[in-house]
C-alpha cells in the first residue's frame, strides 16, 4: 500500500492494523480521541522560545541555538520534518558557528505532543549527529514517550497523506 510510506520500517503487524484503519476510516478517530486538540505555538517566534526552553531543561550545556523557525519548504514527502544545520561562516578573522533549527510547517495545526517529537528530534542532533542508539536515548530522555510519540506522528502524516487535514488546519495560519 503506498501510503504507507511514513511507517514503512515498522511491523507486517503494525502496517496491516493502519490498513485496517483506513480501509475502516477511523485513523482519524484514533487520532483525535489520543490527541483532542492542537498547539497554540503558531509564530516562529513562538517556536524558538518552546524549543529553547527545552534545550535549557534538558541540553543546557550544549551549543547555542540560534534559529528555530516554521519552514514551508520542508517537503514531508521526501522525509524532511525538521532540519538541523550547523552553519559556519567567516566574519572578519573569526569563524561563526549557528545552529538552526526548521521545523515542517505541517507541525503548526498538529497536536503539541507532535511538535514536542520533532523538536526533541532536531534538539538531540546538538549532541548526536547520527541516528543511533545514543541519539534515540537522548530523545527518550527528552520525551519519555518518544517512541510512541514518533509512531503516532507517522500516524497523523498517513492520516494526512490519505484524508487531508485532520484538525482544520488552514495554510494561511
Amino acid at each position: 500500500m503506498n501510503n504507507l510510506r511514513y511507517i514503512t520500517g515498522y511491523s507486517e503487524a503494525t502496517k496491516e492494523l493502519v490498513s485496517q484503519l483506513i480501509r475502516e476510516n477511523t485513523l482519524g478517530d484514533y487520532l483525535l480521541k489520543k490527541y483532542p486538540e492542537t498547539h497554540e505555538i503558531k509564530s516562529s517566534k513562538a517556536l524558538y522560545t518552546y524549543a529553547f526552553g527545552l534545550k535549557n531543561q534538558f541540553m543546557r550545556k550544549s551549543n547555542p541555538l540560534s534559529k528555530v523557525v516554521y519552514d514551508e519548504r520542508l517537503d514531508v514527502l521526501h522525509h524532511a520534518l525538521g532540519l538541523h544545520s550547523f552553519i559556519v561562516r567567516v566574519q572578519g578573522s573569526k569563524l561563526k558557528a549557528k545552529n538552526e533549527i526548521r521545523i515542517g510547517a505541517v507541525f503548526k495545526n498538529a497536536p503539541i505532543e507532535f511538535l514536542c517529537m520533532i523538536t526533541v528530534h532536531e534538539l538531540a542532533h546538538l549532541k548526536e549527529k547520527q541516528h543511533n542508539k545514543a541519539f534515540y536515548k537522548l530523545c527518550e530522555y527528552m520525551e519519555p514517550n518518544y517512541q510512541q510519540l514518533e509512531l503516532d506522528t507517522r500516524l497523523y502524516l498517513t492520516y494526512l497523506d490519505v484524508f487531508g487535514a485532520l484538525y482544520g488546519a488552514n495554510k494561511d495560519q
